[in-house]
């Protein structure tokens, strides 16, 4: 699995339609009215990676299995809804066990479909939601810090590192910041980490703007890159509608598509692209004559955590990773060639694992 994405917005902005063409199903209906989704809909897809396919050429793989990406898509938030209002404590629910969160904010007119607050305004939109969610985190932390406090009082450990962690969240969202912007110590992020507060999310904007508009944005785009800029925060703008009719075409025709609409690659590729930056992952293969296969890691993690991705077993009874580098395995015409020109590397338990790292574990258990 790469990630866990949620896709939320206001309703009406495109969250079922980009879910729809992402997943190419039409697992969460899509329609012009609030709250059409209900449940949260859950899709994985193929992460497009053009190594995989140069990897198994070499390796004359049987097959090919790229990672995945699951995408959720939770149901439409309104103004109100940290108090209970429409959906809200369902989204709120929901919203809390994704590891990132892709917000789709409505850039495009259109008088057919009809927008909650009467107008297309991207900014607005995207204040409404995350107030929302911060009024959530605040009222989630200061129900939780008196228990906290007297806990602490009474000599509890875990609650002595909370309290501090807790104060310095509610002081940030009592200034009307997300949780994610309180400056904690290396020490005190895996105490954060555990409160598992909604703003503390990594957050990428998805701007969903008309056809005409897909290679270039439009206004009400710029003005949302330019809030995302300011938030420090990746923009990705997208056409979910060209999502939809690409989902739709055979694999062989989507390229041409694309370009004749000004685009080098999907949506897709450039939300999962996003993603992958916001969490800090890396993606590590392993190819043999039977498979070549794509997985996915936090960066910097060590080999033996990697050689967990793919069996329990693996990380247990870690021996070694023998390593070689993309560019190396793809030059070098494979692990052959690769071990003859002294670019197999052996590398122990410390081993941080980079970017494109060809991986063959030995293990023991």
């Amino acid at each position: 699995m790469g990630f866990n994405c949620g896709i939320v917005g206001l309703p009406n902005v495109g969250k079922s339609t980009l879910f729809n063409a992402l997943t190419a199903t039409q697992a969460a209906q899509a329609a012009n009215y609030p709250f059409c989704t209900i449940e949260p809909n859950v899709g994985r897809v193929a992460v497009p990676d053009p190594r995989l396919d140069k990897l198994a050429a070499v390796a004359q793989s049987g097959r090919i299995v790229p990672t995945q990406l699951e995408f959720v898509d939770i149901a439409g938030l309104v103004k109100g809804a940290s108090k209970g209002e429409g959906l809200g404590n369902q989204f709120l629910a929901n919203i809390r066990e994704v590891d990132a969160v892709a917000h789709v904010l409505r850039c495009f007119e259109d008088g057919d479909v009809t927008h909650v607050s009467g107008s297309v305004d991207p900014v607005r939109d995207a204040e409404i939601v995350e107030t929302e969610l911060m009024l959530a985190d605040l009222d989630s932390l200061e129900k939780r810090l008196p228990n906290l406090e007297k806990r602490a009082k009474g000599g509890d450990k875990e609650a002595q590192a909370e309290v501090p962690v807790v104060r310095k969240a509610l002081d940030v969202l009592r200034e009307g910041k997300p949780a994610r912007e309180a400056a904690l110590t290396a020490e005190e992020q895996p105490t954060f980490r555990r409160l598992q507060l909604i703003t503390a999310k990594p957050m990428m904007y998805v701007l969903n703007v008309e056809e005409a508009s897909a290679a270039t944005g439009n206004a009400h785009s710029a003005k949302a890159e330019a809030y995302a800029r300011q938030r420090g925060m990746p923009a990705v703008v997208i056409s979910a509608a060209i999502e939809a009719e690409v989902a739709q075409l055979p694999a062989e025709d989507q390229a041409e598509y694309l370009a004749s609409l000004g685009l080098a690659e999907t949506g897709l590729a450039r939300v999962v692209r996003a993603g992958y930056q916001l969490l800090d992952l890396v993606t590590f293969f392993t190819v043999g004559p039977k498979e070549a296969r794509a997985w996915t890691v936090r960066r910097d993690a060590r080999a033996p955590e990697a050689a967990g991705v793919i069996h329990t077993d693996f990380e247990k009874g870690f021996i070694r990773a023998e390593t070689i580098a993309y560019d190396d395995y793809i030059a070098l015409n494979g692990e052959s060639g690769a071990r003859d020109a002294g670019k197999l590397r052996l590398e122990g338990k410390d081993y941080a694992v980079k970017d494109g790292d060809v991986f063959h574990f030995r293990f023991n258990v």
